[in-house]
């Protein structure tokens, strides 16, 4: 295989890569690192160097992850789920407890956190099932219940850690699944329905501080020192800066501590404070060029499992964008979701980047028509 991988086609591949998008990426990493130092005071550590360094190297192995045939990711769909759904039951067994939540696998070298790379597993497991689902079976039970089971299993077990956040996206991305692998929309609307007639069942089931993270979305003024703290601060950092924010270096609220998490979940806020309404307009723009790329990816590629892939991996990273950008400015519940690739932290990273190395693989392949 090494032999295959240093041929002369080697240059072509190369060249045949999103070199734009791996430039847009780029840039998100670089103003990221920029963000970093400034929630520092002004320093490359503790998270700027860091971020850099995981930055640099996870960009690598994205592109070396590009090469991978699709045929290998068709095969190792399902024992990849089983392995990440393995880890997750060894997070309930031997896990790391930090903040109240037992989400981490201690591996020595870094804190792994399995519940992100379940947001792919599910992509390509349910990818792979539909793949070979005969046509007109995605709204009969042979082809319902097996999905729901994929989805379900990891959600119940990521409920348990607690992570709300990651469960839900889990969800998300299993539910968008389903939908572009021919489930009608009307057999959304019942379970919707059912779930929204359940929400104080489901809310008496939820732990104490979940609770009152969804009391304090619905009013903030509750308990501003206490449980809506974090995202009354947000808040004021956001509003402050304004349409060009306070100035490079001149943020107030993360450097003077009053925004908690600065650096990890509530990245986004230290941003506009600094760089304002057009720094934000840049992250989202910026983010909307890779989801419109994506999905085009998807519509180009001549397999249905090519297909489901790139558009499913582009909306877990559209989500991603979305539920951390309205729980940052209030308009949804704070469940611990990172802003993709400026948020500190390795696991996510590294499942945004395992993302984007596929989709590149996707478009570099987007014209076989057989795997």
């Amino acid at each position: 295989m090494m032999g295959g991988l240093l041929n002369a086609r080697w240059p072509q591949r190369i060249l045949a890569l999103p070199w734009r998008m791996i430039l847009t990426i780029s840039l998100i990493g670089a103003f990221a690192v920029v963000v970093l130092y400034s929630a520092a005071g002004g320093s490359m550590t503790p998270w700027a160097l860091n971020h850099a360094v995981r930055f640099t190297i996870f960009l690598g192995a994205a592109i070396l992850i590009s090469q991978v045939p699709l045929r290998f990711w068709l095969n190792i769909a399902y024992p990849l789920y089983g392995v990440v759904l393995v880890a997750l039951i060894g997070v309930e067994v031997v896990g790391g407890i930090r903040g109240g939540s037992q989400r981490w696998l201690n591996l020595g070298f870094m804190q792994l956190q399995p519940s992100e790379f379940m947001k792919l597993a599910i992509i390509l497991a349910l990818g792979r099932f539909y793949h070979y689902l005969p046509r007109g079976y995605a709204s009969k039970l042979p082809g319902i219940w097996p999905p729901l089971a994929l989805i379900g299993v990891p959600f119940l077990l990521v409920m348990t850690q607690p992570d709300l956040g990651t469960a839900l996206m889990i969800v998300a991305g299993g539910a968008t699944m389903m939908f572009l692998g021919g489930l009608p929309l009307k057999w959304f609307l019942i379970p919707g329905g059912a779930g929204l007639a359940a929400l104080p069942l489901v809310f008496n089931m939820l732990h104490e501080y979940q609770k009152k993270r969804v009391l304090i979305f619905l009013d903030p003024e509750a308990d501003p020192l206490g449980a809506g703290y974090h995202i009354t601060q947000s808040k004021i950092a956001i509003g402050s800066g304004g349409l060009f924010g306070k100035g490079y270096l001149q943020g107030s609220q993360s450097h003077l501590q009053y925004l908690p998490e600065q650096h990890t979940d509530f990245v986004f806020a230290t941003m506009a404070e600094e760089w304002g309404l057009f720094g934000g307009i840049f992250l989202i723009f910026a983010y909307g060029i890779i989801l419109n790329w994506g999905i085009r990816v998807g519509l180009s590629a001549k397999t249905l499992f090519a297909r489901l892939v790139a558009v499913g991996l582009s909306m877990t990273i559209f989500f991603y964008v979305l539920i951390n950008s309205m729980m940052v400015m209030g308009l949804a519940p704070v469940v611990g979701i990172p802003f993709p690739l400026v948020s500190y932290g390795g696991s996510a990273m590294m499942t945004v980047m395992i993302a984007f190395g596929l989709l590149m693989g996707i478009y570099r392949q987007r014209d076989e028509e057989h795997i």
